[in-house]
């Protein structure tokens, strides 16, 4: 693959991949308001107690295997059809144990209405297991238009079930319909579009194979899951149901544009890396401009919600959700470093060694544990400022392989990012001169979001930034391909 043709993949990928992203998530954005403004916080939390165990019981479904077909250069039709097998395999098991587990989950929050949740709710684990191979088989072909197309059929028909039922007085019930039918519909949507049929084989040589790279990946996933939702346990065992509603609503929101553009630069660049594993010299020069162009990004938006947290939460969710509004501030500021240390962690995935990407998350559990004795007995806003500490942290760990491997580390990340900061503080001064003289929460956020983005891109044109005529060529050529299209 010659430097042009994998520039040209990279680049198509990533737009189609930003399309999928951002039109889903800001469709889910969307519905998200509709249904906050409609539902109860209490209604998100009972959700949010669920969140561990169907994340756990998804994780344990993929095991890594899809990411583990991704990496492998030699892979074969019964590879993916054992993948599949063993989905389906182990997510009956997981739904049985979910099912006959529900009274006990129910118990633990003394919440008698979480038995029924969980039963229904499980049922999403069949749904997505059916669809993991089609869509990896889409990513190792790069084509992640077709994968955009079943997201967003998911998003739209999901929402409006989900919209539907809260206006009819569903309740939190409004929340399942949403995941359930969006999980069907998109599912299916991957069948048609993959034009792949699995047969009934399973292989153990084959699933040995895999697992082997893959076991590392469920563990660390494992593990992740569960530090990633152990809040939401303690929350939700301690706390009023509203406490985790709010706590949900204000990582729902962070995650919405972190997690979005980490999801594009991973779903994008993951098989480009996998497939110059090998050339270390294209693998340093597109890994380093994976993190400038996703601190180009994240900076500006993470500073910007946390500037304008208030009139988005009271004009969008209503005041009802003004709790929301400094858990918010301090949430993104927590998620800043995410797609910079989610990079450093997938190079390790990519280039095959998984076992390190295993050791460098087991690493940082001492740390997760402190941050949680700590914190949970103080409240929610001091969990969040945890979480802003800690992320900080890890980002440093994260750091550290890729740059005693590469040359590339957390010093020398950081001095590409310090225009990037900058930049964010220009923009930060500017909204709060705009803030000093207007009052109006619609002029705030209106006057505040624009003044912002134009400070910040003025500010990177003056330090003439390349990311800023990277984002500029790529918006040209998806408005070249739009026109050609139509």
């Amino acid at each position: 693959m010659d430097k042009i043709s994998l520039k040209a993949i990279a680049t198509k990928g990533i737009i189609w991949s930003a399309v999928d992203k951002f039109a889903v998530q800001i469709g889910q954005f969307l519905v998200s308001i509709v249904l906050a403004r409609i539902l109860l916080p209490e209604d998100f939390g009972l959700i949010g107690m669920l969140a561990i165990f169907i994340a756990l019981s998804q994780t344990f479904i993929e095991s890594g295997l899809g990411v583990g077909l991704i990496q492998r250069q030699d892979r074969t039709n019964i590879d993916f059809s054992t993948v599949f097998v063993f989905n389906l395999l182990v997510c009956s098991f997981f739904y049985i144990l979910l099912f006959f587990s529900a009274p006990y989950i129910s118990t633990f929050f003394n919440q008698p209405q979480l038995i029924d949740l969980v039963r229904i709710l499980g049922l999403s684990l069949f749904l997505n297991a059916f669809a993991i191979v089609q869509r990896t088989k889409l990513t190792i072909a790069i084509d992640f238009k077709s994968i955009a197309k079943s997201n967003v059929v998911g998003m739209i028909t999901g929402g409006l079930g989900g919209v539907i039922a809260a206006i009819n007085g569903y309740g939190v019930w409004s929340l399942v319909v949403q995941m359930l039918i969006g999980s069907f519909f998109s599912s299916m949507s991957l069948w048609f579009l993959s034009n792949w049929t699995p047969s009934i084989a399973f292989s153990k040589k084959s699933f040995k194979s895999l697992f082997g790279y893959s076991s590392k990946i469920l563990i660390a996933g494992l593990y992740a899951q569960l530090l990633n939702n152990v809040y939401n346990i303690c929350l939700g065992k301690f706390y009023p149901t509203a406490s985790l509603g709010y706590y949900t609503r204000a990582k729902s929101f962070a995650d919405l544009s972190a997690g979005t553009i980490v999801s594009i630069i991973q779903q994008a660049t993951f098989p480009v890396l996998a497939a110059v594993q090998n050339d270390k010299e294209k693998l340093v020069s597109i890994y380093s401009r994976m993190i400038r162009m996703s601190a180009f990004l994240i900076i500006p938006l993470m500073t910007l919600i946390a500037l304008l947290a208030k009139p988005i939460v009271i004009l969008l969710l209503t005041e009802k959700w003004i709790s929301l509004i400094p858990l918010l501030q301090w949430m993104v500021f927590a998620r800043i470093f995410l797609p910079m240390s989610a990079i450093n962690m997938n190079l390790l995935n990519a280039v095959g060694r998984s076992d390190l990407f295993l050791k460098v998350d087991l690493s940082k559990l001492p740390l997760t544990i402190l941050a949680i004795i700590i914190t949970i007995p103080l409240g929610v806003k001091a969990i969040i400022i945890g979480h802003v500490v800690t992320s900080a942290i890890s980002f440093i760990i994260n750091a550290y392989l890729p740059g005693k491997f590469y040359g590339y580390g957390a010093l020398n990340q950081l001095k590409d990012m310090l225009s990037f900061f900058l930049a964010a503080l220009g923009m930060a001064i500017s909204v709060f001169v705009i803030f000093c003289f207007i009052d109006n929460l619609i002029l705030q956020l209106f006057l505040g979001f624009v003044t912002g983005l134009i400070t910040y891109l003025v500010i990177c044109w003056m330090l003439k930034l390349e990311e800023l005529k990277e984002v500029w060529e790529l918006f040209l050529k998806l408005k070249k391909d739009i026109i050609v299209k139509n």
